[in-house]
């Protein structure tokens, strides 16, 4: 079911390009014009990226913190979040949305393998979701009724790291990564 806020905002700036790129140019100064009408296209697409990467950014955050609050009702610790943990989280979750790879735990062990930390043992949630006005309560809520993934988010866990990654599509990606370092 894809969400019409979803929707509206793909579509607002596949419009927005496409007007640029229809801007009439006058003979006379057409090399200055369409320098201008290409910067503006970029400007556009520039601005689109950072509003996805700021969604992310802020969906990431919500995972962290939605994620500690269910450990502290349950009487667990809270997790440390961790920038190079995070950075594999969002490399798998881009490669996802991307179609880079499949939706899947594909590569886990490399992800781990490449984090500069000496741990005991790791554990991954990969969730997938469309068109939801919250896509990280309805990843972390699914995880929960999950007994796998409930297993990794219960763990003795010290230390994690999310990444999201959202496609033209308005596909979101969540990829947490859970560490237990020695």
């Amino acid at each position: 079911m894809l969400r019409q806020t979803t929707f509206g905002m793909t579509l607002s700036v596949i419009v927005l390009a496409s007007s640029f790129m229809t801007v009439p140019i006058r003979r006379s100064d057409s090399t200055q014009t369409v320098a201008q009408t290409q910067q503006s296209i970029y400007s556009t697409i520039q601005a689109s990226i950072s509003q996805f990467n700021s969604s992310n950014a802020h969906l990431e955050k919500l995972v962290f913190e939605q994620i500690n609050q269910y450990r502290v009702s349950q009487g667990l610790s809270q997790l440390t979040l961790d920038i190079t943990i995070s950075k594999q989280a969002r490399i798998h979750s881009q490669n996802m949305a991307s179609g880079k790879v499949k939706f899947s735990h594909h590569g886990f062990e490399e992800r781990v393998k490449a984090l500069p930390l000496k741990y005991e043992s790791a554990a991954e949630n990969v969730a997938f979701n469309i068109g939801y006005k919250d896509p990280s309560t309805q990843a972390i809520v699914g995880w929960l009724n999950s007994s796998g993934h409930l297993k990794n988010i219960q763990g003795e866990y010290t230390m994690t790291g999310v990444g999201v990654a959202t496609n033209a599509k308005g596909e979101v990606y969540l990829t947490q990564i859970f560490i237990h370092t020695r």
